[in-house]
């Protein structure tokens, strides 16, 4: 049986609960909760980024818009999943005004609060290029409100950890791009060493969820992220996923030595 096949099977969507960090709650209550939890991290959720990655996941996504391998002179169409608050749509801008590509990008999120932060994002930088053709729709990674085949590129940044059902969603993503069109998904994951694991749960459970009182007033929405992150699979369980969805020339690169993940993939 192959990775893709034995991920598919183990992966089925048939139980009545699920993970909500470290509790087991109905599956059809589980979008609520993440909603709950993002609506109350809303405006500081960029800032708590730096707190959660020691700064680290400005460097991650760089690393991300790199895989994109954003084609130059171009025009290309970016959807960009659970990405309310507009930072990956906007380096993708940065990115493409450098490259003189003309991008349109759609960001899909399901939570209200996240996408007016974006909205305020781009205000701020409404008179700036890379602000233009941002397009914020509600939507779930699982029935992206778009056609099949209409997007070059997919992203989603610390957002799949956070989906009811990650199978669903990445048919999603495969169907929504392209032939030719290129999926990238950044996430937290697993570090390969137990004792640097060891290590890194200890910072995690102790270190950010007080700091997630101390700057955002939500250490119980800081808590669950933590604890999220220890319920998501490691990177190449994961991998078997993306490969499972349909996408080929799938790959996991671990950033950090393991703290993060990236996992990527081509519509053929």
């Amino acid at each position: 049986m192959s990775r893709a096949e034995k991920t598919k099977r183990d992966t089925r969507q048939d139980t009545e609960t699920i993970d909500f960090g470290f509790r087991e709650v109905a599956r059809d209550d589980k979008q609520g909760l993440v909603r709950g939890v993002f609506d109350a991290v809303a405006d500081k959720y960029d800032v708590m980024n730096d707190v959660m990655s020691g700064g680290l996941h400005r460097l991650w996504k760089a690393r991300m818009i790199d895989a994109l391998y954003m084609r130059p002179h171009s025009k290309l169409q970016l959807v960009d999943v659970a990405g309310g608050t507009g930072d990956i749509a906007l380096r993708a801008h940065a990115r493409a005004q450098k490259c003189g590509t003309l991008l349109d990008a759609h960001i899909i999120d399901a939570n209200a609060e996240m996408m007016k932060a974006g909205r305020k994002r781009q205000a701020v930088q409404e008179n700036m290029q890379q602000a233009n053709n941002m397009h914020f729709t509600t939507g779930i990674a699982e029935q992206l409100p778009l056609p099949d085949g209409c997007a070059d590129m997919l992203t989603i940044a610390f957002g799949i950890r956070n989906v009811t059902d990650r199978a669903a969603a990445l048919k999603e993503a495969h169907r929504v791009l392209r032939p030719g069109g290129r999926f990238v998904c950044l996430e937290f994951s697993h570090l390969p060493s137990a004792v640097l694991q060891k290590l890194y749960d200890a910072y995690s459970f102790s270190i950010i969820p007080p700091m997630g009182a101390l700057v955002a007033g939500e250490r119980d929405a800081y808590q669950y992220l933590v604890e999220s992150i220890r319920r998501f699979p490691t990177a190449n369980a994961f991998l078997g996923e993306v490969e499972a969805a349909g996408f080929a020339r799938a790959e996991a690169q671990l950033l950090s030595g393991g703290i993060a993940a990236l996992h990527m993939g081509w519509r053929v």
